[in-house]
């Protein structure tokens, strides 16, 4: 069920742990909105942290990304799966050993950081596997992580994303990639990324965060990452996951709060009431039944509209009788 605040979203969380890529840019654009809300955020003295599953790319490069935008971001508050997944492969290798990296330069950074020294083929003899995503990971790069992985070395993987946002549309991402490895090999690897929980816990340790608030664009990986460990979560419909996908999450992708893009986080969001079949949001109303949804009042606010409507999904869902999303879209859709 969505959640009530009794005042701002932000109040009450020391650190914001922020996804990037449909959040805050796509892309080098930023996303609308994102800038100013997210410098407010910060001159209240809440932390913003940015985490990524996206490993191809430094936290000094990210750093420097969002600092074009005007936000005073320093490499410290950046976290990226290159980073959780080079603490996975310190639970099962000894620092200074040499470790196949396949992915962009975040990827290799990350080993560094931990002692670890990257090498790119098979024949330097690594004693594990490290994949994210880089642009321009080859058929090469593939083959040289089949031949380390058939030695029997550990494998782990950044994160699983099937698809990045780009300007163009969605793009195939490190999960793509990582399922060509697995395909070859049969090797399953260890994940970092969200949503599996070493990149938040990640996270967490390096921000120093006691009530962290998530917040992402993907209901498969930001929202799952943080319903797994009980944290607070927000989707923002600026990136992958759309309203449909919305109303038909399963209550392990389900959000805690929902807004159109980060201006959410100032704003107050309202209870949601549930009087039998209907469900009212401030002053809209709709009405469950089992030809689908019934909009008795739109109100001021079409969010409020959406956040009625997803919640009287989730609830007949729930009860075993799930509604069509493409006519609760419709319905919600028309003037």
């Amino acid at each position: 069920m969505l959640s009530a605040t009794g005042g701002p979203l932000v109040n009450g969380h020391d650190v914001l742990l922020v996804d990037l890529d449909g959040v805050v840019y796509v892309g080098e654009s930023a996303v609308e909105h994102a800038v100013p809300v997210l410098t407010e955020v910060a001159a209240r003295g809440v932390r913003v942290g940015y985490v990524t599953n996206n490993a191809r790319r430094t936290p000094q490069e990210v750093a420097a990304h969002l600092s074009a935008f005007g936000l005073g971001v320093q490499p410290t508050d950046v976290v990226t799966s290159a980073q959780a997944g080079a603490r996975l492969v310190a639970e099962v290798v000894t620092s200074g050993e040499r470790v196949l990296a396949i992915g962009g330069p975040g990827v290799a950074e990350a080993l560094r950081e931990r002692g670890f020294v990257p090498v790119r083929t098979a024949a330097e003899n690594p004693v594990a596997v490290m994949q994210g995503f880089g642009p321009d990971v080859s058929w090469r790069d593939l083959a040289e992580g089949a031949y380390a992985l058939a030695t029997g070395v550990p494998f782990v993987a950044t994160n699983l994303d099937r698809t990045i946002p780009t300007p163009q549309g969605r793009a195939p991402g490190n999960g793509t990639l990582v399922a060509v490895l697995t395909t070859a090999t049969g090797v399953v690897p260890r994940v970092a990324g969200k949503p599996e929980s070493p990149l938040m816990l990640e996270s967490i340790d390096r921000l120093g965060a006691k009530n962290p608030l998530v917040i992402g664009d993907r209901l498969d990986t930001d929202i799952e990452a943080g319903v797994r460990l009980d944290i607070p979560t927000l989707l923002v419909l600026t990136g992958v996951s759309g309203v449909p996908e919305l109303l038909a999450a399963a209550p392990h992708e389900r959000p805690r709060h929902l807004s159109l893009d980060l201006r959410g986080l100032l704003e107050v969001h309202p209870p949601i009431v549930i009087d039998g079949q209907s469900v009212v949001c401030r002053q809209a109303r709709v009405h469950s039944e089992r030809q689908g949804l019934r909009v008795d009042q739109r109100g001021d606010d079409w969010v409020d509209l959406l956040r009625a409507a997803v919640s009287a999904c989730w609830s007949a869902a729930d009860e075993g009788h799930p509604l069509d999303a493409a006519q609760v879209v419709k319905a919600i859709s028309e003037p």
